[in-house]
């Protein structure tokens, strides 16, 4: 997507004229008396309370500041994690929950970190605009029957590393076909590498908001990288943004028998169908013995930009420093 795209903030982008002569059938001309500023999705709208407007004229800017200065909206992100199982992953939502808080107090949105996936309803969903999964899924039916409604009414979605993780016979089973299938499509995992590395990505697009800004290509920061069950090159509905780089990005892993020295892998994609991007990205290199962290997945700039870049289109805005 061009950077040349409008930035709405920027605009009030009122569609109302002063009087409705000539505009509105069966209604007397008349000038406009608007009523209250009313939310109304990620804009707000105010009606015409004239009794010759027929029918009602009504007047629609876009939010200004977050909270919007005018009618108060204001967007809400909120990240689901577990934080339990492995130090690297744990160290990982730490991190993120950090630089989140940290995002939204500098762009005045909402933000809130969630471990009790029993929230994860339609009625605490109400309100909610961005959805991320920093380590885990939910596994409980009426969870995730509330994530697909949310996701297929136009939530928006971030996922990282362990997110996208099923394997039959797990803890972790692969017992969540729409999920796994249609909406991630990658299926389930089939390989990781060992031990975490800095390795030489490519964007493989430039042309979708998380990706506009990075370089053809960037070192990561350390990762364990999985890959899956499907080839995402076969399916029509997945937008492949970012893959290991083919020239420059291998070996990746250090520990034999876990490497990959060549191949396509996919580590971030979209799809189509839903506003989401997903990223493999979320696992610290940390010392088990110590639990101390060794590296910061937003530790590497493009990867901060990807992932705040990825915010930003999906509340339909660009802030740029």
């Amino acid at each position: 997507m061009s950077t040349l795209r409008i930035n709405r903030l920027a605009l009030l982008g009122i569609i109302a004229a002063s009087a409705c002569a000539g505009q509105v059938q069966n209604s007397e001309k008349h000038i406009h008396v608007f009523g209250e500023w009313m939310q109304d999705g990620h804009e707000h709208c105010r009606v015409c309370t004239s009794p010759n407007c027929t029918p009602r004229a009504v007047e629609r800017g876009v939010h200004v500041g977050y909270p919007c200065e005018i009618c108060g909206y204001a967007f809400k992100a909120v990240a689901f994690y577990t934080g339990i199982n492995d130090d690297a992953h744990v160290s990982f939502c730490h991190e993120a929950i950090d630089f989140l808080s940290k995002q939204a107090k500098d762009l005045n949105f909402y933000f809130e970190a969630v471990n009790d996936w029993s929230k994860m309803n339609d009625e605490f969903l109400e309100d909610v605009d961005l959805l991320l999964f920093l380590d885990t899924r939910p596994e409980k039916q009426p969870e995730r029957e509330a994530f697909q409604r949310f996701m297929e009414n136009g939530g928006s979605w971030l996922g990282f590393h362990f997110s996208a993780f099923a394997m039959d016979g797990s803890a972790y089973d692969n017992n969540w076909q729409w999920y796994h299938d249609e909406f991630l499509g990658s299926g389930q995992y089939a390989d990781n590498t060992w031990a975490p590395t800095a390795n030489m990505l490519r964007v493989e697009t430039h042309d979708h908001f998380a990706t506009e800004n990075l370089p053809n290509t960037f070192l990561s920061a350390p990762n364990e990288w999985y890959s899956w069950e499907h080839d995402l090159r076969k399916n029509p509905d997945i937008d492949i943004l970012v893959t290991i780089d083919q020239e420059n990005g291998f070996p990746v892993g250090n520990n034999p028998g876990e490497i990959w020295y060549e191949g396509f892998y996919p580590v971030v994609w979209s799809n189509k169908n839903y506003n989401m991007v997903y990223f493999n990205m979320g696992h610290n290199q940390v010392n088990y013995n110590t639990k101390e962290t060794l590296s910061w997945t937003f530790g590497v700039e493009e990867q901060v930009t990807m992932v705040m870049d990825s915010i930003k289109g999906m509340m339909d805005l660009y802030i740029y420093a």
